[in-house]
């Protein structure tokens, strides 16, 4: 029995194969039928990487925290409530958004946060001093021309599990543990 409420709590190699392969289906749909990318499938950040990413990006409550791809919208709203920090979370899917204004309501933050039904490959983020992603590499490796164009020199870039590529290697990798005891990769970019 105890195996069987381990095994579903936490998805095994097999699960988070099919769950890529799923991704990339619905990916592969999207552009298929001209409709607006998903640049990844929403999978939750778990709170205490959320926290570690916050943390990794050095924020405080002067910082403007952008997540693109915000899903439920746990980061930004994190960093209103910890830091004091405005944040703004941008997702395609409608429902998501909705879900996350609801969340920041709940957390009491909704005046530090926004939220926008937008596709992040063409987002204005120049507003932004930390980015935050959980996207897969190709999704990435996609939006670095428009992080480097319109980010300002001192603003950072955090990604959870995922990199730039090799030709921009991150300024800091941190490597770690989670709550969960999954072994998460976080990748850090400062602009100059």
């Amino acid at each position: 029995m105890a195996t069987k409420g381990v095994a579903a709590e936490c998805p095994g190699p097999g699960m988070m194969a099919r769950m890529l392969r799923v991704g990339l289906a619905v990916m592969a749909a999207f552009l298929l039928l001209g409709l607006p990318q998903n640049l990844a499938p929403f999978i939750a950040t778990p709170e205490d990487v959320v926290d570690r990413m916050l943390v990794l990006a050095g924020v405080t409550k002067d910082d403007v925290v952008y997540d693109l791809g915000c899903g439920d919208g746990r980061i930004p709203i994190a960093a209103a409530k910890k830091y004091g920090a405005h944040g703004v979370g941008i997702d395609i899917d409608p429902k998501r958004i909705e879900e996350s204004k609801a969340n920041a309501k709940a957390a009491g933050v909704e005046h530090l946060v926004r939220f926008r039904v937008e596709n992040a490959l063409t987002a204005d983020v120049s507003a932004a001093t930390v980015v935050t992603l959980y996207l897969l590499s190709s999704s990435n490796r996609a939006l670095r021309p428009l992080l480097q164009r319109q980010l300002k020199p001192g603003a950072r870039i955090v990604s959870h599990a995922f990199s730039m590529g090799s030709d921009w290697p991150a300024d800091k990798v941190d490597q770690f543990v989670s709550a969960r005891g999954d072994e998460v990769t976080l990748y850090l970019w400062r602009l100059r």
